[in-house]
């Protein structure tokens, strides 16, 4: 089947069938199998999983969280389930997932764990399992539409977007600056290789273009779901790619996407992902401020212009200029407005600009009117009016100035970057309402038990958490049924961190329609690392790295020569700590920003001796185990800064009530990010090393350092400079 192109010289591609999902059956004859003899058992499934894998080996936790999820799907119950690393969670739900009719979700916070189960663990699960179910079970990845190939905008990329003309004049660019004849040749090469790849793509996957193009090429070829026009509409509609992808997951057994994506989806009352009984929610600390990314809107002049620039064909001059007006009047009030979360209402300037915004956006929806059956280019007119809609919602939502909603002006160093930014107070009532319904739902990751509790997340989550009390008889039965937890050994002499007892879980928790559990980790923490911290620094009060913390961070890295991941609270202190050790030690030291990260990892993976100092996305982007990385060490406790607008807006909520803001809200924050940086250590059976924290509070606060140590895995924990130091000079020698 071919499509015609739209305009003279229009694009044409040969249309290949869509794929089925991967290890594809056919629809009728998976639903055949399905209703022939009777269904393996989750646990049978991760036994053939666990079988079909060299040396592999039941691991208890592993079970436990299988069993785990059988229970609760059959009774209707949504299930947290803390995984501490190791556990070989994936399998752990990914067996039980084939047992469930229909596509089960999976959904991910990064890109590194959504390749890891497309590219790894569900193909060997399909290859392990296919004799017990009688068929190869099916996978997809749904991805949100600008990841794919939009063909309705390739057609037209050579005069879609105004703005990225051979010169464009500063006038016309906000901030300044002119397009160079050699940036836009560049552009142009980029935009015809990837005319070049769309006849040969099956799938549009942004992700499978080797080499890639950058966001501004890209950005001329694919399309935004708001300005999508339909398939039903779209000249390209039979053989678009993102329609495509959506037909591969309606027929999977499991469908693979991102929390970003299903944000979006629970925003659109879920009209994207296919309908579903299980959904599955790993690195689930992160979903809430995902759903809070989605629920965020801003206003920047550049997009005003670029709106206006794309609409104006289809605009009298009159109409196309007050909305430029209203551009730059929202320029010069976010010059004169400092940075940071507004808290007395909208400054003048900035309210008059978005009063000026809404009502010229209205102007300009009135005048385009409906998308007719006949029009020429209804794509090009969806456009226009899908972002002139954002942006009048977006303005009409700042001027509410609703108490649910918290607003702030948004400002980078170099000044490039200017935007009034308007999100939710609070995701979790919208979860509440929209994550859970109609399925049952697992959340999982290796930190959800902060403090030694479920019911933080949980409320973070939208789950009603009551008060800590004794378990139900109920949940009591189901952590005696899916067996111990974690199985650090009693030594003596030695303290765990957070004072638990060594073979301690994290009691369970419930509330209405819900359960918890620890299934623990693999790992004898108590044996494999230590936690320092030091104890004897002065408390943390200025920024950057102070003096006395610099010495201690020394003395550490000395000791064990190297092979240290530093992370840190700000650039300055990295920048710091990075100067220092050069000066001081012929220690090769690799810092964040200097090289492209995925680089400066696989250095450190390979260079015995190097250390790697970072910033926040290391604390949960590293793992490199074995003895590359021997010490973590931690420059302050991850508190969020006071500039943070919606956690500051948090807090001062709680305050407001008569609760503490700090300990509801920069507590947990702190915990799950310290967690996330301290689980950097131990990656396998066989590692070994130590964490040093260089902030005494961790130690001295006797209001939250117990519940920060109580989040974390269970090591020896010492406040000895002299026991880390033998300890890390022993693994120098050893």
């Amino acid at each position: 089947m071919g499509a015609a192109g739209v305009g003279d010289g229009g694009y044409r591609r040969t249309v290949t069938p869509p794929r089925t999902a991967t290890g594809s059956a056919t629809p009728s004859a998976r639903a055949g199998s399905r209703r022939r003899g009777a269904r393996p058992s989750g646990t049978e499934l991760l036994a053939a999983a666990v079988g079909a894998v060299p040396g592999g080996a039941e691991r208890p936790g592993q079970l436990q969280m299988t069993t785990a999820i059988e229970e609760c799907v059959a009774g209707g119950e949504h299930l947290l389930v803390q995984a501490g690393t190791g556990t070989g969670k994936s399998l752990a739900y990914l067996a039980p997932a084939l047992t469930v009719d229909g596509p089960v979700v999976v959904s991910t916070a990064t890109l590194a764990l959504q390749s890891q189960l497309v590219d790894h663990d569900l193909p060997r699960l399909a290859d392990a399992v296919e004799p017990l179910l009688g068929r190869r079970p099916t996978f997809a990845v749904l991805k949100g539409r600008h990841h794919y190939l939009c063909l309705a905008r390739l057609d037209s990329s050579t005069e879609e977007e105004p703005e990225d003309t051979l010169f464009d004049a500063p006038a016309a660019r906000p901030g300044g600056g002119t397009k160079w004849l050699g940036e836009a040749g560049r552009l142009g090469k980029q935009v015809e290789r990837l005319r070049g790849w769309a006849e040969k793509t099956a799938t549009g996957d942004r992700d499978e273009l080797d080499p890639g193009v950058d966001d501004q090429a890209w950005r001329l070829v694919s399309m935004p779901a708001r300005e999508c026009v339909g398939a039903t509409r779209c000249p390209f509609g039979q053989e678009c790619f993102a329609e495509a992808s959506r037909a591969r997951a309606r027929e999977a057994d499991i469908v693979v996407t991102n929390h970003s994506l299903l944000a979006v989806d629970m925003l659109a009352d879920r009209h994207i992902v296919p309908p579903h009984k299980l959904l599955i929610v790993d690195e689930a600390h992160e979903l809430a401020d995902r759903v809070s990314s989605a629920a965020q809107a801003e206003l920047v002049p550049e997009l005003i212009d670029r709106t206006t620039r794309r609409a104006r064909t289809l605009l009298r001059p009159e109409t196309a200029d007050a909305l430029t007006a209203a551009g730059d009047a929202l320029a010069v009030g976010l010059a004169e407005a400092p940075a940071g979360r507004i808290t007395a209402g909208l400054p003048t300037p900035l309210r008059e600009a978005c009063t000026l915004l809404d009502a010229a956006t209205r102007s300009a929806l009135d005048a385009i009117g409906d998308i007719k059956s006949d029009d020429p280019d209804p794509v090009r007119k969806q456009q226009a009016k899908a972002a002139l809609d954002e942006l009048s919602t977006t303005a009409q939502r700042l001027l509410e100035e609703a108490d649910h909603d918290v607003a702030w002006v948004e400002k980078n160093d170099s000044g490039s970057r200017r935007a009034l930014v308007v999100a939710p107070l609070s995701v979790a009532g919208t979860l509440a309402t929209h994550l859970y319904d109609e399925r049952t739902v697992v959340a999982t990751s290796a930190t959800l038990a902060l403090g030694g509790r479920f019911d933080t997340v949980a409320r973070a989550l939208g789950l009603d958490a009551p008060p800590p009390a004794p378990p139900s008889a109920a949940a009591a039965a189901l952590a005696a049924r899916t067996g111990p937890g974690r199985p650090a050994a009693e030594t003596p002499g030695r303290r765990l961190a957070g004072d638990l007892p060594p073979s301690a879980v994290v009691p369970a928790t419930e509330g209405p329609g819900w359960r918890s559990l620890d299934v623990g980790s693999p790992f004898d923490y108590a044996r494999q690392g230590i936690l320092y911290v030091a104890a004897h620094l002065p408390r943390p009060s200025v920024s950057g790295l102070p003096d006395a913390a610099g010495e201690e961070l020394l003395s550490l890295v000395g000791a064990l020569g190297g092979r240290t991941l530093g992370l840190f609270s700000s650039r300055r202190a990295a920048q710091q700590a990075a100067e220092l050790l050069r000066a001081r030690t012929d220690l090769p030291v690799l810092l964040q920003g200097e090289e492209a990260l995925p680089l400066l990892v696989r250095r450190f993976r390979e260079e015995r001796a190097s250390c790697l100092f970072g910033v926040m996305s290391l604390w949960q982007g590293v793992d490199v185990p074995g003895d590359a990385c021997q010490l973590v060490v931690i420059d302050r406790l991850p508190f969020p800064r006071p500039d943070e607008p919606l956690a500051a807006a948090r807090a001062a909520a709680v305050d407001a009530g008569g609760g503490s803001g700090f300990a509801a809200v920069s507590v947990p924050i702190a915990a799950v990010r310290l967690a996330q940086g301290v689980g950097r250590l131990i990656r396998a059976t066989g590692d070994r090393g130590v964490v040093a924290v260089l902030d005494s509070r961790l130690e001295t606060a006797r209001g939250y350092g117990p519940f920060l140590r109580r989040s974390l895995p269970p090591f020896w924990y010492t406040t000895r400079p002299e026991v880390a130091k033998g300890a890390l000079e022993r693994l120098a020698n050893s």
